[in-house]
Parts: structure tokens; sequence; C-alpha cells
């Protein structure tokens, strides 16, 4: 896994959108959510919730690490505890949520969160897949591959004046994540 990638407030964002649907969702539905969410945060505060890679696939746009835990193809504890596995098309939760199953969300990125789920939360997996081919052009159709999308793309459609030095404080950020990461890793290996 990345350094810089938080897994846990990923799982933290895929639960919320399992348990707004009722404890389960099809995959194609909450990857979408997931990348709209951070769509709108980056609109707001001209950065994503995730930190994730986003790509563009067949079906839209998708944040890829994320991707790559629900489909099984990477594990990792902090997502196996809040997100069981996929079986089929679908995703849940592993089990029943707490106060604490938040705590890597800042209350304005739940406010997003909320706001993504307002405006899209009815609608069927298809129906979110055609919205995001029509109103996201950062996406590209890959024609049945994947290709990156740079977040100062998205940041450039959504006319957010800072691309430039959003790139700057995402590599500055990945660098301090990965300290964090390190730090915590030495401490766990001097644990008595």
């Amino acid at each position: 896994m990345y350094d810089w990638f938080n897994t846990r407030k990923a799982a933290q964002v895929a639960a919320f959108f399992c348990g707004k649907q009722g404890g389960t969702i099809p995959v194609l539905k909450l990857v979408k959510l997931i990348y709209l969410a951070d769509r709108n945060f980056m609109s707001e505060c001209g950065f994503p919730i995730t930190n994730d890679q986003h790509v563009s696939m067949q079906h839209g746009p998708v944040n890829s690490i994320t991707y790559d835990l629900i489909g099984g193809a990477v594990e990792a504890d902090n997502w196996s505890d809040l997100i069981s596995d996929r079986e089929g098309h679908v995703v849940g939760l592993a089990r029943a949520l707490t106060d604490d199953d938040d705590d890597e969300l800042s209350d304005a990125e739940i406010e997003a969160l909320e706001t993504v789920w307002n405006q899209f939360g009815e609608l069927s997996k298809y129906a979110i897949r055609d919205w995001t081919h029509k109103n996201c052009p950062e996406w590209e159709d890959p024609n049945g591959s994947s290709n990156p999308i740079p977040l100062e793309r998205t940041l450039r459609f959504l006319n957010v004046d800072e691309a430039e030095k959003f790139s700057q404080r995402q590599a500055v950020y990945r660098q301090f994540r990965s300290a964090i990461n390190e730090l915590e890793e030495n401490i766990a290996d001097q644990a008595w």
C-alpha cells in the first residue's frame, strides 16, 4: 500500500455510503459515490477527501486504490475491519458501525459525504455512472483500459484556481503521510 494513502479513512468513506444504502451497496454505485465525494470536496476545499489516485475506467472516473480494496486486489486490516469482502457486484459493512468509525473524517468531509448522498443516493448505479460520463469532463473514455486523471485536470474543470498550488500541497502531504507512517512503524517496533 502507498505510504500516503490512509486506508482507514477510505474505509470510513465507503462505510458511510454502505450505511446510507442500508448495509450493502452495488460496487459500481459505491465507487461513483466515493469519486463524487472527492470531487465535491475538491470543488469546495481544493483537495480530495481520500487522497486516492483517480483514473478513467469504462464506467467512468474511479478512485483507483479504493477500487482495488473493494475488489480484493489488495488487502488491509483497516479496510476489512469496516467493509466486507465483495460478493459478486455488491459490498457491505463488515459489522455495525460505532461512533468511533468516522474518526478519520472531519466535519467538513462528513458534510461533503452527506451532500453527495443527498444528491445521488436515490439514483441507480447506472444513472450515477451516466451522470459522471456527462458531467465529469476530466473523465475520458479509456477504450477498455484505464488512464490516470491528474488532480490538476479535475481542478481546472471545477474552476479551482489553485491547481498548481494543490499539486505542490499534495506532494508535501504525501511526504508528510509517509513520514508519519514510518514513525508509527518505528514506535510499534520499539513497543514493549
